[in-house]
């Protein structure tokens, strides 16, 4: 499976967005890490494929 860079939301970005923001409110530096490394996490298992993460792991190290 290849790597989507393209945007690829069904509906509502700016919820999700403002969603992932709410998440983290109330947190400290800490407890945000560790919030981001479990979503990390999931969202990897919910990919499940090990060479589309990696590509992701390529792209997310490339500068904006």
């Amino acid at each position: 499976m290849a790597l989507n860079t393209e945007f690829n939301f069904s509906e509502q970005p700016d919820q999700l967005y403002n969603d992932l923001i709410a998440l983290h409110e109330g947190l400290d530096e800490a407890q945000s890490a560790a919030l981001n490394a479990r979503l990390i996490l999931l969202l990897m298992n919910q990919i499940g494929d090990a060479q589309t993460i990696r590509a992701a792991f390529a792209a997310a190290r490339q500068p904006s």
